[in-house]
């Protein structure tokens, strides 16, 4: 390959340079561009080898030419036209922003992007077309070879390809290609790139940033699948896109477990067919799970009438089936091959220190799979960003299920409107070419995405970012995809559309009740950030939603997060998702450090933690119902008592008689509410217990407040407000105050204290025990 290097020497060389010269092509943001931390892989990106994994794992040739490695680069203002000189050398496929780029430069929406490389023409190949294949280039795209435009594209997270065969000659073709991207001056899709890196909004992510490709193709050949498991049936739905075929076919389709075959089926194809679609039985069916990801190879081809192959691919699939379904307390749970499985995941970002948007190795990129899978969890919810084909191919060999956000998308200056608040009633009015482009996008990302079984959710939407007509995104996209569950939006402002109910609490945990027709998630939860000298990426603000300094503490924080689920459950919660695998620039709520070299919490130890969500369904038992949906009275004064108040026998028939909850102010998140005014608030209230449990939980809403719960007189917990927004009801683990309960009446006692006008509080007790005990 032309202009080949080792990156490591490149880089430092490339470093020192940017560190005594002025960087031009644009006003560069120096802070931005200041901060810099290498993984255990940096050093093995090789300009000859880099990310050498074949790109489209489910639709593969064995013939194929990658293109990454060294191309040249040139920064210009949008006004000029090609370029006739060039910058310097960057390494495709690393944003231009990135370290591993060797570059390390913004664009941003005033300039262009060029990149130039050299393609060798081959016309006598055995191929009658090339086709030029990028994986994903963030946003704008346009391709020349020798001078005349190929096409163009719109979207940074989705595969396109080009037919260059009447554009190449035989030697050396240049291929010139040009990138803008507008970031969050724009209203496309861009996840959490900002101009402005700060708090939860990260570095941009500029042009290519994965494999380019090309391959040589015949006159008539495969150019998609799609691939739809029907267990119920036994079955496997194989549809495929076809060029306008030049004369009659037979297609052949094989499916395979380890080598052997089980089903195939011939299809005859007349003169001009551009699709197919069959179904092969599969007698002995064999299911793919988390722990048994159980996947069949499959074989596609494509004859002549003289039965020579014409076209050839390899692929594969796992049969599985995700829905709704009632577990054995009436609940709506989310459904694995037809049985409840709790989902518990991690809020996966998915970016690099040295290559943001992109890993620097495939090994790299499946370690975080690894460890996930190690540390217990079954899922990633991959937010706001696409990975690669190759992420979901591991997914898929490893049995990790994935949650698949769209990237969002609106202008962060324009937020007050675009980015809906939680207790909107509206949604905002997205302009027609914006919304379009937006459809386009999540269109591309699901059909790129549609054959890996990983996959079980799509997320339309996260939060209120950039959140427009919720109803018909997640109608849409359920009609689109009827084999997948959709959750629109995970968060915020819920529209009561999708197939499940999301709430967003940090640190909570909480959860919304299930309903009839949609399971109930906690979309994120925790956030415990424990800030790890030497492995963070800068000397600003590194933040959690509660941060730690102290190993312990912060261990012993996450643990008792994790013990408080299990309750939940009781209440029909399907699915968690912790934030997070990673820290992320500013934030250190990572179970690993942002370079990944210190795993915050021993895997073994979070594993063991966790395995309790999995075992069978827990039964919730209230003890001391809550407010949330139905007034319960209490006994309340504002005058502080004696001493004895929170004893069984104290006498409490001169206090006030009041329905909870309580709140100093308007709170669109409560039901109807008793006034307090603030200051203190004393409660009292009796309840009944037929058997002592052996778990104990609380229910309650308590922002910007202190309480003290006593029972019979035994101090239990202290609770204040642990930060994060409050949305939604928080519930805890009272392990060990169950030896404080008796067998018959009972009495909690409760002093509630926060500012005038700020305050608010409800509480509620419930056991929870596995169904069969």
């Amino acid at each position: 390959m032309k202009n080949a290097y080792r990156l490591t020497g490149f880089l430092q060389a490339c470093i020192i340079f940017l560190g005594l010269q002025p960087l031009y092509g644009q006003e560069q943001n120096e802070e931005l561009l200041s901060y810099e931390m290498k993984t255990r892989w940096t050093d093995q990106v090789d300009g000859d080898n880099v990310w050498s994994g074949y790109p489209r794992p489910q639709l593969q040739r064995e013939q194929w030419t990658n293109l990454n490695g060294t191309w040249d680069y040139v920064i210009s203002p949008r006004k000029s036209g090609q370029p006739d000189h060039f910058e310097g050398e960057v390494m495709v496929p690393f944003p231009i922003e990135s370290t591993l780029s060797g570059v390390k430069k913004t664009i941003g929406s005033d300039h262009y992007l060029w990149y130039r490389r050299n393609l060798t023409g081959d016309p006598s190949g055995t191929g009658q077309h090339t086709l030029l294949h990028f994986g994903a280039v963030d946003w704008e795209t346009v391709v020349y070879i020798n001078g005349e435009k190929v096409g163009e594209h719109r979207g940074g997270y989705d595969p396109f390809s080009f037919d260059i065969s009447a554009y190449i000659h035989e030697g050396d073709n240049e291929l010139l290609v040009r990138v803008s991207d507008p970031t969050d001056e724009g209203m496309q899709a861009r996840g959490k790139q900002v101009s402005d890196p700060k708090g939860i909004w990260y570095t941009p992510v500029t042009g290519i940033w994965q494999t380019v490709w090309m391959e040589q193709v015949p006159q008539d050949y495969i150019k998609a699948l799609f691939i739809t498991p029907d267990i119920d049936h036994k079955t496997v739905k194989i549809e495929a896109e076809l060029s306008a075929l030049s004369s009659d076919h037979v297609v052949e389709i094989t499916a395979f477990t380890e080598g052997i075959e089980v089903a195939k089926r011939a299809i005859a194809l007349g003169a001009k067919s551009a699709y197919f679609s069959t179904s092969l039985p599969l007698k002995e069916m064999v299911l793919w799970s988390p722990d048994h990801p159980h996947l069949y190879d499959l074989q596609i081809s494509l004859k002549d009438t003289n039965g020579a192959i014409t076209d050839e691919v390899e692929s594969y699939f796992g049969m599985r089936k995700v829905s709704l379904g009632k577990d054995g307390n009436g609940y709506s749970r989310i459904m694995l091959n037809n049985e409840p499985l709790f989902q518990f995941g991690l809020l996966d970002q998915g970016w690099w220190p040295d290559g943001l948007y992109t890993a620097p190795t495939e090994e790299a990129m499946v370690y975080d799979i690894k460890m996930t899978k190690e540390m217990g969890f079954n899922m990633l919810r991959k937010h706001v960003k696409v990975e690669p084909a190759r992420f979901y191919y591991h997914c898929d060999q490893m049995g990790m299920l994935v949650w698949q956000d769209m990237p969002s998308g609106f202008i962060s200056k324009e937020k007050d409107t675009q980015h809906v608040k939680h207790d909107a009633q509206q949604d905002w009015k997205r302009p027609l070419e914006s919304a379009v482009q937006f459809e386009a996008e999540l269109k591309a990302m699901i059909d790129n995405l549609f054959n890996f079984p990983s996959i079980l959710v799509w997320v339309p939407l996260n939060e209120g970012w950039g959140q427009y007509e919720t109803e018909k995104l997640a109608t849409w996209t359920k009609q689109y995809d009827p084999s997948r569950l959709v959750d629109a939006p995970s968060g915020w402002a819920d529209r009561k559309v999708g197939d499940m109910i999301d709430v967003h609490l940090y640190p909570g945990p909480g959860m919304e009740l299930p309903e009839e027709n949609r399971a109930s998630v906690l979309g994120e939860f925790g956030g415990v950030g424990l800030p790890v000298p030497n492995h963070l990426w800068w000397n600003k603000r590194n933040w959690g939603y509660l941060t730690y300094e102290d190993k312990a503490v912060y261990e012993k924080e996450f643990q008792a997060i994790i013990k408080n689920l299990e309750g939940l459950i009781s209440w029909g919660l399907s699915a968690a998702i912790y934030t997070q695998t990673t820290d992320v620039e500013g934030e250190v709520n990572g179970l690993m450090t942002y370079d990944r070299e210190v795993v915050k919490l021993d895997p073994s130890k979070v594993r063991e933690w966790i395995a309790p969500l999995y075992q069978p369904w827990w039964k919730k038992h209230a003890l001391l119902p809550d407010s949330e949906h139905k007034p319960s009275d209490w006994k309340i004064t504002m005058q502080p008592p004696r001493e004895d108040w929170i004893l069984m026998d104290y006498n409490d028939a001169n206090w006030e008689v009041c329905a909870a909850p309580f709140s100093g102010s308007a709170n669109p998140f409560l039901p109807p509410s008793s006034a307090w005014k603030g200051g203190e608030l004393y409660l009292r209230r009796d309840f009944h217990v037929q058997a002592v449990p052996n778990k104990l939980y609380l229910k309650y809403y308590a922002p910007k407040s202190k309480a003290v719960l006593y029972i019979n007189g035994e101090l239990v917990r202290t609770l204040e407000d642990g930060g994060g927004r409050k949305r939604h009801y928080t519930h805890i683990s009272l392990e060990g105050a169950e030896k404080f309960l008796k067998t018959g009446k009972n009495v909690i006692a409760v002093r509630v204290s926060a500012d005038p006008g700020e305050g608010a509080f409800d509480m509620g007790l419930y056991s929870s025990d596995m169904i069969g005990q």
